[in-house]
């Protein structure tokens, strides 16, 4: 059975008494184990393990299976051997309390919202200007999120906007300029409850009167906090992508591809599918149908798995423009398509 509590495993009665005090901030219990093999019993089942230094070494010589979120919590000065015993027992992080007493609350707190199994990532991008990768990406982060709370990101700073192709950008929440110089961790509550939002679906969008450019350690806090948080986190990519864009799409566990149909436009399309082959293990390829070459021959050139096809639809500029959001019409032929993939993509 899987418990839902974080167990901290310490004997030190004083260890105990502070993380006490920051679960009760964080609004969540603990299961606490007061030997190693009370600790090891409910080891591979907590969703979260904090570790004090009385029992790290002992615990250590018990080889534990591997696991994610194990944190090692002592009080200053360290010693270096603690930092070893650290890694024999797996853990991602070794932090000193008081110091880090804001930390442990925004992770306590990230799992007491049920946030143990970090969202699914996607990345969309156009494989040449004017495609409508915007547009798809806030038409399919809106479905996605009829399923459950997603995070829309616009990381294209020069891009349309997605708040304002979704209609939302009047909504109350921060944009990028807030979060651009966030320092220290970012909690998914705390991001998750900042943000303009549509029903479960959240936007973080840059500033309409003004673009900016994206820091390499918010980007990667909002990232984290968002999987954390979310079911889905969607992105809005740039088509040239630097260094910092590169990375992002590590991040991302699928890839979506939007094209047209035409010479053109596939052309390009195989350009940037040719950076992208090597770095995400699932592309998927959109196709807007227009006359051209036709879909099934845009996916054969471009070496990629077709998800969807879509012709035009009639009225969908009109809807965005009068801040009706891309899916205005349920049965037009964009609707249709990010069923599909979100179909395909849902977990």
């Amino acid at each position: 059975m899987t418990s839902t509590a974080p167990l901290l495993a310490t004997a030190d009665d004083l260890l105990t008494d502070q993380v006490q005090r920051l679960a009760a901030a964080a609004g969540v219990g603990l299961d606490l184990a007061r030997d190693p093999t009370a600790a090891m019993r409910a080891w591979a089942a907590a969703p979260l393990v904090l570790l004090g230094p009385d029992l790290a070494a002992e615990l250590a010589d018990c080889a534990p299976p591997r696991r994610p979120a194990v944190f090692v919590l002592a009080p200053p000065p360290i010693p270096d051997l603690l930092f070893r015993i650290a890694v024999q027992v797996g853990a991602e992080n070794l932090a000193d309390l008081p110091g880090s007493d804001a930390w442990l609350v925004d992770l306590l707190t990230d799992t007491g919202d049920g946030a143990t199994e970090p969202g699914m990532t996607i990345g969309v991008l156009g494989g040449s200007g004017g495609v409508g990768a915007s547009v798809f990406a806030t038409a399919l982060a809106q479905t996605l999120s009829a399923a459950g709370p997603t995070l829309l990101v616009d990381a294209d700073p020069l891009g349309a906007g997605v708040d304002r192709i979704l209609g939302a950008e009047a909504a109350a929440g921060v944009r990028w300029d807030a979060l651009t110089s966030v320092t220290g961790r970012l909690g998914a509550r705390a991001l998750r409850d900042s943000l303009p939002r549509v029903g479960d679906l959240s936007v973080l969008a840059w500033p309409a009167d003004r673009a900016g450019s994206l820091q390499p350690f918010a980007l990667r806090e909002v990232l984290s906090a968002g999987a954390r948080g979310h079911h889905h986190v969607v992105l809005d990519l740039p088509r040239h992508l630097d260094n910092l864009g590169e990375e992002t799409l590590s991040r991302c566990q699928a890839l979506v591809l939007v094209t047209t149909d035409r010479v053109g436009a596939v052309s390009a399309a195989g350009r940037v599918a040719g950076r992208l082959r090597d770095q995400v293990g699932v592309t998927r390829l959109v196709v807007r149908e227009t006359g051209g070459v036709g879909a099934a021959d845009v996916a054969r050139v471009l070496r990629l798995p077709l998800a969807t096809r879509m012709g035009s639809q009639r009225g969908l500029d009109e809807a965005i423009d009068l801040g009706a959001g891309p899916l205005r019409h349920a049965r037009g032929q964009l609707a249709r398509g990010v069923r599909a993939l979100a179909a395909e993509l849902g977990r």
